[in-house]
């Protein structure tokens, strides 16, 4: 193995050559495809002469010409595993014609172009397309494409790529072909192709300046009835990003094809996304709420992407904020307004602080916009910091400024910051600051309520913040330097301060608010983010503490206030009930464990059992009155007060039946059978699998026969079983990978069994070293098979310095296998090297 290179932002180069327009024809067959690509080249800089070099893997050059005539090699070009380099180009614009073969059948990276279950697929994102052809394989790369495919019309009467469809028709021996022209621009990762025996839901959808445009799902035909939530998820977030963004598609032609094996969960390619199965299909019988949630969240985060990230795309892949955060800002946004704002926000930050501040403080930390290209989670937290800044007018004045001037462009971050920053400042504000901390704050009284704020003194200003002649209750403070003051006036008593409220920076936040203080901001902050933070603070507090109690060998005890506190929540009737079962839930043993100096699994994991059962113990009346308030006979549907009644229920039923005592567990049992959806059916069989034994058996293997037709059920079955903390649960998840639904070729059922495993500390990070000897051995099979899909799971190695000297001997000693292992693909060995190195 070549060892891979570390590129830098520092060494991004304009490409030499620009490609103005791409035709591409695939002949697709059995053994082999053969991929002609003709290229209009044009120098990027007048009167270059340099040599233009192509990006290609994996590939069998058959033949290449420039201006049609046959090139030479060594004499007219050079090629090796990675690069096809034409020696000396035409000066000027020439047409480069390039046919290579490849072999889709037996690509099960699922990277470019490969089959699934019959069917033809690519992904492209973010190095995909140099194993179709040679090709300057990089973002600032755009050219206006055309497609034609060629195949066996009864193997794959469906042929789809990019953009509209202008010609189709039957070719000689059976074969048919169709003709595909995308007008706008784009780069290589976003080319796409499917060729199969597909069925579609259509609708269609009327955008605001009248323009009809089809919309079709495309799924294998027994799976299409569960394609409703999907269309309804897409017309929804085509209207409103024409409402919140005056955003309009711009086609007459949407395509969403569902695939059972995929990389990633869903891939924006213009007008053709191609999405995982399980973001996709849905009914009431098959799919929790969650799922639901997530099909209306990612439907729409593909869609927004036409704009962020398609027609406006990145430089290169350093700027992969710019697509990816702005678009997850987005999509949260949509799914704010379409469900409850303050769960939505608490869900996000969860998922903030469970993956993105440990990857922070681990050796695949990087900034917002990274200088050497590494693992990425998006930074939507900063476009929301732009928002705060300038103000939801103003922040949609630079978004149409940013579209107005980059509209068909490969751009930076410094560009969109750049539109952003061209509105007029905000009253009280006249310079915007490059670099800040916004903090959201309100001031609380002795009785509950929030204190109207009239004015407030900083930096040698007196800034009135009335609005409109209204007093206001919560202002955004500006924290420019590392100490600022800021002075309220008008303030008839000492409040107590609600602080960053919304969550309104990604930070994490100390302050000497006292335990009563947050039992008061639990009991009455008017910010619900806030008051949920309140009891996560108290809850990580009271962690920490049992934990120092549990090593030290103390007996653990409950404090009385806590317990009242989280009484008072679940007795709340004017909460909303999504609201109240994220406030009764605790913080996970990650979050806990990442606040030590020395991650303690063990104790971290008996602590929050023992908080769970007492908590239980001590509120079973009401935790048992609530299951049964929340029941509900009506038929399954997707909307939030059903959802947050489903929510509050399951997060009761999961306390009571941590008791492991008759009652409750006949209780879990009785909701398990009588379930009609499986949110219900899941969540029962969940809360009965928390306790090692007969039953636990019993109704996974019921649940398993019932559905074992169902791919996507059985992953979550899988799931389930891998994230448990019973004890010695590694020995259950060997024995899943022989089961055979099992299939290590597909990304959601590695994702499910071997990534949820990783997802159980106390099973993960066993003191016998158990579990980090089941992955290291399962990352070096499955880098065989799916480089990318083993270098996601070696990642969970990453923080092994965080553990105690026992464990960091036995998690170091599988990266140091795996790193020396032959044949190692690249991305396995950055992410074991770079974790071994930190």
């Amino acid at each position: 193995m070549d060892l891979p290179k570390e590129i830098f932002l520092k060494e991004y180069k304009k490409p030499d050559y620009l490609f103005d327009s791409v035709n591409l024809e695939f002949q697709l067959g059995e053994d082999k495809t053969i991929v002609t690509s003709k290229i209009a080249v044009s120098p990027g800089t007048e009167g270059t002469s340099s040599p233009l070099t192509l990006h290609g893997r994996d590939l069998k050059l058959l033949s290449i010409k420039v201006n049609g005539k046959d090139l030479k090699v060594s004499e007219d070009y050079m090629v090796d595993s990675r690069h096809l380099t034409v020696s000396r180009p035409p000066g000027g614009t020439f047409n480069l014609e390039i046919v290579t073969e490849i072999y889709p059948q037996l690509n099960t990276s699922l990277e470019g172009l490969y089959k699934s279950t019959g069917n033809f697929c690519t992904q492209c994102e973010a190095e995909g397309f140099r194993k179709i052809t040679y090709f300057q394989d990089r973002p600032d790369v755009m050219a206006t494409y055309t497609c034609r495919i060629e195949a066996d019309k009864t193997l794959y009467p469906v042929l789809l790529s990019n953009g509209n469809l202008i010609e189709q028709g039957d070719l000689e021996g059976g074969k048919h072909y169709a003709l595909w022209e995308d007008p706008f621009k784009k780069p290589s990762y976003l080319f796409a192709l499917v060729a199969g025996q597909l069925d579609c839901r259509e609708d269609s959808f009327t955008t605001c300046s009248g323009r009809k445009v089809t919309l079709r799902i495309w799924t294998p035909g027994q799976d299409l009835a569960k394609t409703a939530h999907a269309m309804y998820s897409l017309k929804a977030a085509m209207k409103w990003d024409e409402e919140v963004f005056g955003l309009e598609y711009d086609l007459d032609l949407f395509n969403i094809v569902v695939v059972p094996d995929f990389n990633m969960g869903a891939m924006e390619n213009k007008s053709l996304n191609i999405f995982q199965s399980r973001l996709v299909l849905a009914s009431p019988e098959t799919a929790t709420d969650g799922d639901y949630a997530a099909i209306l969240g990612v439907v729409g985060h593909e869609y927004f992407h036409n704009w962020t990230g398609n027609r406006v795309t990145c430089r290169d892949w350093f700027q992969l904020t710019l697509k990816e955060g702005l678009t997850v800002f987005r999509d949260q946004e949509f799914s704010s307004d379409l469900g409850c704002r303050t769960v939505k926000r608490i869900a996000d930050v969860s998922k903030l602080r469970t993956y993105q501040f440990p990857q922070d403080a681990g050796p695949m930390a990087h900034p917002i916009r990274p200088h050497s290209w590494t693992i990425f989670i998006p930074g939507a937290e900063v476009v929301r910091m732009y928002k705060t800044m300038f103000g939801a007018s103003g922040f949609r004045k630079g978004m149409d400024l940013y579209f107005q001037r980059h509209d068909g462009q490969a751009v930076t971050c410094e560009d969109f910051y750049a539109a952003i920053q061209e509105v007029p400042p905000t009253p009280g504000q006249p310079v915007k600051e490059p670099m800040f901390i916004p903090i959201a704050v309100g001031l609380v009284d002795s009785t509950g309520k929030d204190m109207p704020l009239t004015s407030i003194y900083s930096d040698g200003m007196l800034q009135s913040l009335t609005s409109d002649g209204q007093p206001v209750f919560t202002t955004v403070l500006q924290f420019n330097k590392k100490e600022e003051e800021f002075i309220f006036n008008n303030i008839p008593e000492k409040p107590v301060p609600s602080l960053l409220r919304g969550y309104s920076a990604p930070v994490r936040l100390d302050s000497d608010l006292t335990e009563s203080d947050l039992f008061f901001l639990l009991a009455n902050d008017s910010d619900e983010f806030n008051r949920w933070e309140a009891g996560q603070v108290l809850s990580r507090k009271l962690m920490l503490s049992l934990v120092a109690d549990f090593q030290q060998q103390k007996t653990l005890a409950l404090n009385p206030k806590f317990v009242d506190g989280l009484r008072s929540i679940l007795r709340n009737t004017s909460l909303d009930k999504e609201f109240i079962a994220k406030a009764i839930t605790l913080p996970g043993q990650g979050e806990i464990m990442d606040m030590m100096p020395v991650a303690d699994p063990d104790a971290v994991h008996a602590v929050r059992t023992f908080i769970k059962k007492e908590l239980a113990l001590q509120l079973k009346d009401d935790l048992l009155s609530t299951v049964t308030n929340n029941r509900s006979s009506e038929a399954y549907t997707f909307n939030h007060d059903s959802m947050a009644r489903r929510a509050l229920k399951n997060t009761c039923l999961a306390y009571l039946a941590s008791l492991n005592e008759p009652d409750t567990t006949e209780l879990a049992f009785i909701e398990y059978k009588s379930a009609t959806n499986m949110t219900e059916q899941f969540a029962a069989l969940a809360a009965l699998s928390q306790n090692p034994g007969q039953v636990r058996d019993d109704t996974l293997l019921d649940f398993y026969n019932k559905w074992q037709h169902d791919y996507l059920v059985v992953s979550k079955w899988f799931a389930l079983q891998a994230t448990s903390d019973i004890p010695g649960n590694v020995a259950n998840v060997q024995k899943l990978l022989g089961h055979p639904a099992f299939d290590m070729r597909n990304p959601n059922k590695v994702y499910s069994l071997i990534g949820g495993f990783c997802g159980s500390p106390v099973n993960f990070h066993a003191k016998d070293g158990s579990g980090y000897k089941f992955l290291g051995e399962v990352v070096l099979q499955l880098d065989k098979i799916n480089p990318q899909v083993a270098s996601r799971m070696v990642s969970a190695f990453s923080r092994w310095r965080r553990y105690d000297e026992s464990r960091q001997a036995l998690a170091k000693a599988q990266l140091e296998m795996i790193v020396s292992a032959n044949g190692l693909s690249e991305n396995v060995y950055e992410i074991a090297s770079k974790s071994l190195a930190a």
